[in-house]
């Protein structure tokens, strides 16, 4: 998967699908949608493209208190690309860009930027400033585009989202919140002296406790005290460590 940041320097990509979301997680509501993007680029004898936020739009906005995230950008380019995504593109989500119109996005940056000839949408996709655009939106105001809507996901009858996700995580029920992600939770840090350091402040670990999990394909014993800090009982290696639960 080649990764972008920012519009500078793309190249051409051949007919495209694309996507837009924060993707938080990476959860199986995303991946029903990850799905029908890469049938869609496939059908037309394209490219798939992903284009995501960084940082989150809250943090942007001022409305990042009690903000957690299930997942750094390096954990959800680990997932994306997993997904067989052709393409990343990370748009830094500043102040200017939160202040775009709908057709200003559109029109500027997914058509003549990025030359999209499909975009995928979630049912209750938003986007553009005050999150004006909308399904319904992008089929009344002729970009040009063909619009593929992706519908609810559920998962033994309960609802996917980030933020039940991120409840489950919180309370430390990690079965149930792989269970809606549709894939172990990830945490990617750097170890040294069998502690753990992740770089994203705002990464949402479990409560203190004990917990299985596994350091590329070896089990393991971590340890979540107090203060967040992550501690492998059975000894880790030092360098970038891949922990799942």
């Amino acid at each position: 998967m080649r990764v972008f940041h920012g519009f500078d320097a793309l190249p051409h990509f051949t007919h495209p699908a694309v996507t837009v979301g924060s993707y938080d997680g990476v959860h199986s509501g995303h991946l029903a949608l990850l799905r029908t993007l890469a049938d869609t680029a496939r059908a037309q004898g394209g490219e798939s493209v992903v284009l995501t936020f960084e940082p989150h739009p809250r943090i942007t906005l001022g409305k990042a208190e009690g903000l957690r995230l299930l997942t750094s950008l390096e954990e959800k380019t680990c997932l994306l690309e997993r997904q067989g995504i052709d393409n990343l593109i990370v748009i830094p989500f500043d102040r200017a860009f939160s202040s775009l119109s709908p057709d200003e996005f559109i029109r500027s940056y997914l058509v003549q930027r990025v030359g999209a000839e499909a975009l995928v949408v979630g049912f209750n996709h938003r986007f553009g400033r005050d999150k004006q655009g909308s399904y319904d939106y992008l089929g009344s105001h002729g970009f040009g585009l063909r619009v593929v809507e992706v519908g609810e996901c559920d998962v033994d009858a309960e609802k996917v989202s980030s933020t039940v996700i991120r409840r489950l995580v919180a309370q430390g029920d990690m079965a149930r919140a792989a269970r809606l992600l549709a894939h172990s939770y990830l945490v990617i840090g750097t170890a040294e002296r069998n502690r753990i350091r992740t770089d994203e402040p705002l990464k949402l670990l479990p409560p203190p406790g004990e917990y299985d999990v596994h350091i590329g394909d070896i089990p393991a014993r971590l340890s979540v005290g107090a203060a967040q800090e992550l501690i492998i009982r059975d000894g880790c290696p030092d360098g970038r460590a891949v922990l799942t639960f």
